[in-house]
């Protein structure tokens, strides 16, 4: 009867958009699952030209400032050359010298504008780039800035077994860099340009609250049942056995949610087209394609966001959605849930208005929170065999668009796709973002939905493991396995900073420090039988393993 009830009373609107909530967790599980470094975020570089030991310098993010008539101006972002000079690290340490273009603008040829002591500036095109940088410097250039002819940095290297002898530093700036300089100039004001490269940390402060918000997600989306489950029910859980909990929990569950229980066949079905998904967004990624995404986003946020609200206010105040009003197809609604869905849509859409702004980060969060702890109560592992399935198979999914597609694509298609390097540099909504506090250059360190809803789709399956067979917090998995995630993170940003900010396919660390623990511990108990077959074995061989 306790059960009945809580049926019953459960918002109307909310087992209404249960399923939309299954759709739409299902398509942002398709999203990009690789931890990214924001090493990229505000100045890439694309290509790769073929490099020479003297033609190998490491590509550097460039600050340009300038200053006009003394005065400080705009401040540019650019990239070095493979070849040339290095700049200092710290803005007192560079010299301020005069701009000056080079006549002709695209420096092919030696110039008849006076060089020497200024920072030449040339357009992009008609010869290599070292054919500009050899002329600047004959004329006794002391730097060389390139504009490129987009908004986009691209490598600068040398041709094929030429050997660079270059000691100028040599930086592209974009189109705009350009234009703004030039704006500069040509209203007769003296124009200085200050160039230097900040050393940038490869892992910020900000990986640690990074690291708090994927586990807490997780955690709280296990423990969501007992944070708004009613009392009653919990007593009637106390009561049963541990065979009678077993079968009563899954009766009660599905009663009162809309559970989408995952199989080893739809496993397998799933990485396909999570891997046919992700192509279509690397090779048709644009403006419009982005805002459908955002448009999904929110609406699947707003359906988390509205169920963890609404099952939050319940849970304290019980008899708040007992209120209703009969509304044309949707049927009674508790005026509860229409007032929380108000609230939900309004935030949905100032966070889709102002995504862009420097504090946007913090709805886009919220959203996806709400959302994955949606997704986590709706869709289940029924036992381990399912979870090898489906991790093993995401395993490979995420290590071979991450490392392998480049042979393939001659780009990395999972970064390429979570940095929006096809659509103008917005990155996808998918992802979970904070500022990185400690960079010059700003920018955020991100983390995929599918690193924190694939480990946490079996991380909830040992909760309920432990509850239906009366585990202890020891003796059980649920903390081993949440244990087991935090280190996998931490290897993971570990990685990140061991390959110079390159981003890692987070499952490669946490498939094996989650399952892999999983099914170590389980051998070691004597109970990974029960574990690998847990939903499916026969009433008799349920009793045995409940004896034992």
């Amino acid at each position: 009867m306790p059960m009945a009830m809580a049926a019953s009373s459960r918002p109307h609107l909310l087992r209404h958009l249960a399923k939309i909530a299954i759709t739409f967790g299902i398509l942002l599980l398709l999203s990009p699952v690789s931890i990214t470094s924001a090493a990229d975020d505000d100045v890439s570089h694309r290509g790769s030209a073929p490099m020479s030991p003297s033609c190998d310098n490491t590509l550097r993010l460039v600050k340009v400032k300038i200053l006009v008539d003394g005065a400080e101006g705009n401040e540019l972002g650019g990239i070095t050359a493979r070849f040339g000079g290095s700049l200092p690290t710290q803005a007192k340490d560079g010299p301020r010298l005069p701009a000056v273009f080079t006549n002709p603008s695209n420096c092919c040829s030696s110039s008849s504008s006076k060089l020497s002591g200024f920072i030449a500036l040339s357009i992009r095109g008609d010869c290599d780039f070292m054919t500009k940088a050899e002329f600047a410097e004959s004329g006794g250039a002391a730097g060389l800035l390139v504009i490129n002819d987009g908004e986009d940095l691209l490598e600068m290297s040398c041709l094929e077994d030429h050997v660079s002898n270059i000691t100028i530093p040599v930086v592209m700036i974009s189109k705009s860099g350009g234009a703004a300089i030039q704006k500069s100039m040509t209203s007769g004001k003296k124009v200085e340009l200050l160039l230097y490269s900040p050393n940038r940390p490869i892992v910020d402060f900000s990986v640690v609250f990074l690291w708090l918000m994927a586990v807490g997600t997780i955690v709280c989306a296990s423990l969501w049942s007992e944070f708004t489950g009613s009392k009653k029910n919990d007593e009637r859980y106390n009561e049963l056995s541990p065979k009678e909990s077993s079968n009563a929990g899954t009766v009660h569950d599905d009663a009162e949610e809309e559970v989408l229980d995952i199989s080893a066949k739809s496993a397998v079905v799933f990485v396909i087209t999570a891997s046919t998904f992700l192509v279509l967004l690397y090779l048709f990624m644009s403006s419009w394609f982005v805002w459908l995404l955002i448009v999904l986003f929110c609406i699947g946020g707003i359906e988390g966001m509205h169920a963890c609200i609404v099952s939050l206010i319940v849970r304290k105040w019980r008899n708040s959605g007992n209120k209703k009003v009969n509304l044309p197809l949707l049927g009674e609604i508790s005026v509860l849930s229409i007032v929380v869905l108000l609230f939900c849509l309004a935030f949905s859409i100032v966070w889709a208005a102002k995504r862009k702004e420097s504090y946007s980060w913090v709805g886009q969060d919220i959203l996806g929170i709400c959302l994955m702890i949606t997704i986590l109560q709706l869709a289940r592992l029924p036992n381990i065999k399912v979870a090898t399935v489906l991790l093993c198979c995401a395993f490979v999914y995420d290590i071979f668009w991450v490392f392998l597609s480049p042979l393939i694509f001659h780009d990395s298609v999972m970064i390429a796709v979570a940095r929006g390097d096809h659509s103008g540099g917005e990155s996808i909504p998918m992802l979970l973002r904070v500022p990185r506090t400690f960079d010059p250059w700003g920018g955020y360190d991100m983390i995929g939905f599918g690193d924190i809803l694939f480990p946490g789709l079996l991380v909830s399956f040992a909760f309920r493991y432990d509850k239906a067979n009366k585990k202890g917090v020891v003796n059980g998995y649920f903390l081993w396995l949440i244990i087991g995630y935090a280190f996998g993170l931490f290897f993971t940003y570990l990685g990140l900073y061991l390959m110079d900010g390159h981003g890692q396919p987070a499952l490669l660390y946490l498939v094996p420090c989650t399952l892999g623990f999983a099914v170590i511990l389980g051998a070691c108990r004597g109970e990974l039988k029960h574990l690998w077959n847990y939903g499916t074995e026969t009433p008799q061989t349920k009793e045995i393993a409940a004896e034992a």
